[in-house]
């Protein structure tokens, strides 16, 4: 292949992406951005937003902001309509949005955990139920290491990303041929949600117990997000990609 640059471009394609106003969301809307996709930056936070969007436009693409709280069906829902009456299609969807903080499970009370269920589970089944009969392409769900890893602390989070990760693989098979559905499961990631519960000792403790002895970046889920929208991965379907620096024990140190 004398140019690759086809296999990984997303131009003239729209994407929707969930929890975009900072970390792992805002860097996938950038990636996608770059790779000439129009972008809808949808998160509760209106100068995040602003923010993603001038970084998006001044990488050369189309982007927009939409507040919404996903937890709130009919914002969740509206990113639709809203999408199409500025860009007249829906190719892409990434279920971003979601997260629960760690806690013994003797602390979990019933309200947190259906909390947890409905951020993380229940809003990314809504949102891909309402795009689905525009939807042209492909679906991303963002899971967890956490998913499939026994960790401390973890029974609520790591039970709802189990969820996330087989509700893409029932999804990818409803849905083939038409429409790809794939997962990521990032480990761990340095964003603000991780450095808001772990100081700089326990970052240096997850580092030497991570194989690759880093921690993530969100760029690095944003380049494998790019992989499963793009057409590289047009033979890909009901996978769980994995971007965790080959972690399969625990690294937390809660």
């Amino acid at each position: 292949m004398s140019n690759m640059e086809p296999f990984f471009s997303l131009k003239g394609k729209t994407a929707i992406v969930t929890g975009a106003g900072k970390g792992i969301g805002k860097a996938i809307g950038l990636c996608f951005a770059h790779a000439g996709a129009n972008v809808v930056f949808a998160a509760r936070t209106q100068s995040d937003l602003a923010a993603a969007v001038f970084e998006a436009e001044s990488l050369g693409g189309r982007a927009i902001a939409l507040q919404c709280d996903v937890l709130d069906d009919e914002q969740l829902i509206a990113l639709v309509p809203k999408t199409l009456d500025v860009f007249g299609q829906i190719d892409i969807v990434v279920n971003n949005a979601g997260g629960s903080l760690p806690k013994p499970m003797e602390q979990i009370s019933a309200r947190s955990f259906r909390r947890a269920m409905d951020f993380n589970v229940t809003t990314a089944f809504l949102l891909s139920q309402a795009a689905l009969p525009h939807l042209r392409r492909s679906k991303i769900n963002i899971a967890s290491a956490a998913g499939r890893l026994v960790q401390p602390h973890f029974t609520s989070y790591g039970t709802v990303k189990a969820a996330v990760i087989h509700m893409t693989k029932m999804m990818a098979s409803e849905l083939a041929p038409d429409v790809r559905v794939n997962v990521i499961s990032p480990g761990s990631i340095m964003t603000e949600a991780l450095g808001s519960f772990i100081d700089d000792a326990a970052q240096e403790a997850m580092r030497k117990m991570t194989p690759l002895q880093s921690l993530g970046r969100p760029e690095d889920i944003a380049m494998a997000a790019l992989y499963l929208a793009s057409p590289a991965a047009c033979w890909v379907t009901g996978k769980d990609l994995q971007v965790d620096g080959g972690t399969e024990n625990t690294n937390l140190t809660l």
